[in-house]
């Protein structure tokens, strides 16, 4: 073998070993974004999916021949170790029929002497419920920020999709849960003591 076969398998190996290092690099950026996708459309994790007010109105309508299903909601609240907030469901249950609009609040409070912006992070249990499980409206779609002790109440409207009574997995559930956390949005925040 020659010296220059040798050296252009060696820059053919190289080039290889570059482009799968750039692929690489390239899967682990968009790995996030992609496993967000995926847990939204398939309701993975007890994901909840957004709706728009069509398809809560398409759902009330896929509902009528329902018989009146009904599913039992639990609401939960938490905050995070370093969130000096009061965070509560205003009710803890609710009794929704299947494909139904239905409101719930919940409430904050910043026990802190500095403003505060926190984020909530949800997921819906059992997990298989979380692909029925259609939110239209919800705090947890933006930032909130709240002032030194200021409290505010905060809507959810959500419906559950008619879909889940043809879905095997879904036999039996009685009870969803809906479960937020409240986590800082800003890292840097100030830190009330």
């Amino acid at each position: 073998m020659t010296t220059a076969t040798l050296e252009n398998r060696n820059k053919r190996t190289m080039l290889m070993a570059f482009a799968m290092a750039l692929g690489m690099l390239g899967l682990g950026f968009a790995a996030v974004p992609l496993y967000n996708l995926f847990c939204r459309v398939t309701g993975f994790a007890g994901t909840t999916q957004v709706a728009s007010e069509a398809d809560a109105d398409l759902a009330a309508r896929m509902a009528a021949s329902a018989g009146g299903v009904t599913y039992s909601i639990r609401f939960d609240a938490n905050t995070a170790r370093n969130m000096p907030w009061d965070f509560k469901p205003v009710q803890v249950t609710d009794t929704v029929a299947i494909g139904q609009r239905d409101m719930a609040f919940y409430t904050a409070r910043n026990n802190s002497s500095v403003p505060i912006t926190g984020t909530a992070t949800f997921n819906v249990e059992p997990e298989q419920a979380g692909a029925y499980f259609n939110k239209i409206q919800c705090f947890c779609f933006t930032e909130q920020t709240l002032q030194p002790g200021q409290e505010i109440r905060m809507p959810v409207l959500y419906y559950v999709d008619p879909a889940a009574l043809d879905d095997p997995n879904m036999e039996g559930v009685e009870q969803i849960t809906l479960s937020y956390t409240f986590h800082r949005a800003i890292e840097g925040e100030e830190n009330p003591s």
